[in-house]
């Protein structure tokens, strides 16, 4: 059913959507001299990264449906696995979290986004949503969660737009926003990017515990049903 697939999904575009890297990424790159070109590259690769992988996940997970298939099986012990990573992540996220006072430490490449070319904003956009480690595993949990649904050709389209929509509604809105009012939009992505930099290891941590621990009762719950 279309209406429990999209709920079961939620949570997991959510997460994708409050990642706070690519959000202070996106940020980086509208304050770039070729923002307005850089912009819309970034959030065509993020999108392009996170419909690539939904897809390619639901259409090798596509037996699924069926609980008592090998598919199945082998899906519900996945996410099970995703689900006990998330768990393990989240707990290095609390030890990795700023003490009193210091400041957060954010990866190196971002000290040149502001330099990329349009051809590397769009490459760029699309690892941190297809390809980085975090993101990639919250898509495998809610791409098998549409292939479990047993949705039709036109309903799993559906579910996996929906899904690439809320993932995306961050990183894309940031840039229309940015296209729209560009000196309107400063302030208020200066502050977004300052309070994600700020507080990225708390975030994912309550994200990551909360997933973590949702996506392994569902599977345990598959695997003993």
């Amino acid at each position: 059913m279309l209406s429990q697939a999209i709920g079961d999904l939620l949570p997991a575009a959510a997460a994708v959507a409050l990642s706070p890297i690519p959000i202070v990424a996106v940020v980086l790159v509208l304050d770039s001299p070729k923002a307005r070109v850089n912009g819309p590259a970034f959030a065509v690769g993020w999108v392009a990264g996170l419909t690539v992988v939904s897809v390619l996940v639901v259409l090798v997970a596509g037996g699924a449906s069926d609980p008592d298939s090998d598919v199945a099986i082998g899906v519900n012990w996945v996410m099970a696995g995703i689900g006990a990573l998330f768990l393990v992540m989240a707990a290095r996220q609390w030890k990795k979290r700023p003490r009193g006072g210091e400041t957060p430490e954010m990866p190196k490449w971002m000290a040149t986004i502001d330099s990329v070319s349009s051809t590397k904003a769009v490459v760029l956009g699309a690892a941190l949503s297809g390809a980085n480690p975090k993101n990639l595993a919250l898509t495998l949990a809610a791409s098998a969660s549409i292939a479990q649904a047993g949705l039709d050709g036109s309903d799993t389209a559906v579910a996996i737009a929906t899904f690439v929509v809320i993932g995306s509604i961050t990183v894309v809105g940031s840039v229309l926003f940015y296209l729209a009012a560009p000196r309107r939009a400063e302030r208020p992505l200066a502050a977004v990017k300052q309070f994600m930099s700020d507080n990225n290891a708390t975030i994912m941590m309550v994200v990551l515990l909360l997933l973590g621990a949702k996506i392994l009762g569902d599977a345990f719950g598959g695997v003993w049903s």
